[in-house]
């Protein structure tokens, strides 16, 4: 995986010395998982809460970047189960959505040198939700952090001379130095870092579909279409992208499990959540709506058919404007993760930016120590809050790549039919770039420059950018008006 992970460079669990830091995390997802065992590392004492009786670990697949997984370099056995279950060894084949093969299957490795990058250091890869998160539930039970289940936080504070605290529906007081609200787009954190984000819905949902393969047995067709995997000895596993006129979709094949996901105008069913499920019915019901005259392929009405019961999540997608603000008036309760910044599924960059957050804070909060915990919390936001930005806009532009695919283009360049991934945001390492930047970064804070005028840390977002607030409605007047997202000046590729 590159000399990131050499051994002389690691620092696992006992390279720090204990810090003093009470952090007290709220949520199990992958960036409170994340941030659980790097404050572990950093020297913090943790604890956890959270609202289930236990932590999911059920789901489908997202794009996990480079530059979220630099940290595994200290911890080995963390390393050494990722590249087990690493899709490293993936193929991708594109259709269009009627089912006409536009790029034959090719490895990764391939894709990217055609695209004319390094074969040997893909800005990602495609991983497995619940092999991720059992990884990490796993190191988590290891180091023998205590999580509080079934406290549903319904308030946080950050009174002057008193701790932060995380308040549960049943008047339980969870207190430390610092509070992480890593629970989500819904997280009661808002009210205390800026005011409510309100949420616009995009028109758009998500069906996704995991379940396990021998599901395909039922139908012939399907298993000789989907069921078919890669590699010389028919063992390696392809993702098949399928774009058409307003829609997208991904199937993948891997040895016992199968995944399908499909971007649609909502129905009227879908909901916001990770359990919210519809049956077959619906799905076939609706998917050719809003695509035009061609209809969707027969064989992939036939795998939706073969889906098994109570398994189709509905999501629907909202949009949230940027906030700059992710922490409290008295800097000791902070946002991380879909709590900062939500994205779109096309981005590819949630869960990756969710953990470069929990990598940035940690390290922050070592580098200030106990006495410096609200200035290392507002350093670590400016570490992070442009460059999330540019992240979430860049997922707007890559939606709009997958919904609206110039096929006459993509026959001259193949790379045109699959979303930006540029070196800026795979290349970071946000625990380097944390301990290199963190002094000049800080001193912009204690002398109350604006966050965007800062010019004294190098930037870890688009290279000649410089930041202009944006909001969804403009990137929704643009997609009415048939206009490209106006990602803004600067190096974007």
């Amino acid at each position: 995986m590159g000399s990131i992970y050499l051994a002389s460079e690691s620092k696992p669990v006992g390279s720090y010395l204990p810090t003093g830091v009470d952090v007290l995390i709220v949520g199990t997802g992958l960036a409170g998982l994340t941030a659980c065992i790097e404050c572990v590392r950093k020297g913090h004492n943790v604890h956890m809460l959270e609202r289930m009786n236990d932590i999911n670990t059920a789901g489908d697949m997202y794009f996990m970047g480079h530059s979220a997984i630099q940290f595994f370099r200290h911890w080995p056995e963390l390393l050494k189960e990722y590249e087990t279950i690493s899709m490293s060894n993936a193929w991708l084949e594109t259709f269009k959505h009627s089912g006409e093969q536009t790029i034959p299957p090719m490895r990764v490795s391939d894709r990217l040198r055609r695209a004319g990058m390094d074969p040997n250091t893909p800005p990602g890869t495609f991983q497995m939700r619940p092999l991720v998160y059992g990884m990490f539930v796993r190191q988590v039970e290891k180091l023998g952090v205590t999580i509080h289940f079934g406290k549903k936080v319904v308030d946080y504070e950050d009174e002057p001379g008193q701790k932060a605290a995380a308040i549960t529906d049943q008047g339980e007081r969870f207190e430390a130095d610092v509070v992480i609200a890593a629970d989500g787009v819904g997280s009661k954190s808002q009210k205390i870092v800026g005011g409510q984000v309100r949420a616009r819905s995009s028109g758009r949902a998500m069906w996704r579909a995991a379940f396990s393969s021998e599901h395909l047995d039922k139908n012939p067709e399907v298993k000789e279409f989907f069921g078919r995997m890669a590699g010389g000895n028919n063992d390696e596993p392809i993702v098949r992208s399928f774009l058409g006129p307003g829609t997208y979709a991904l199937t993948l094949t891997r040895p016992g499990t199968f995944i399908w996901i499909m971007n649609h105008d909502v129905t009227g069913s879908e909901e916001e959540s990770w359990t919210h499920t519809v049956e077959f019915d619906e799905v076939l019901n609706n998917m050719d709506k809003g695509v035009g005259p061609v209809p969707w392929a027969p064989i992939f009405k036939q795998l939706v058919k073969v889906t098994p019961p109570k398994t189709i999540l509905n999501f629907e997608l909202f949009w949230r404007n940027p906030q700059p603000s992710w922490c409290s008036l008295g800097g000791r309760v902070v946002q991380i993760g879909d709590a900062a910044h939500s994205f779109l599924p096309a981005s590819g960059n949630g869960a990756t930016q969710a953990m470069e957050d929990a990598v940035s804070l940690a390290s922050c909060l070592q580098i200030g120590g106990k006495e410096n915990i609200p200035l290392s919390v507002r350093t670590h936001i400016r570490f992070r809050f442009i460059r999330c930005s540019c992240a979430q806009k860049l997922g707007f532009s890559n939606a709009e790549l997958l919904q609206d695919t110039d096929w006459k283009e993509v026959k001259m360049d193949p790379k045109l039919a699959q979303p930006k991934l540029p070196s800026w945001i795979w290349k970071h390492d946000p625990e380097k770039y944390a301990y290199d930047n963190y002094d000049a970064m800080a001193e912009t804070v204690k002398q109350g420059i604006p966050f965007d005028q800062v010019n004294t840390v190098p930037p870890n977002y688009p290279p000649g950018y410089r930041y202009k607030p944006w909001n969804i409605d403009q990137i929704m007047e643009d997609a009415r008006e048939g206009r490209p997202i106006d990602l803004g000046d600067g190096e974007w590729i």
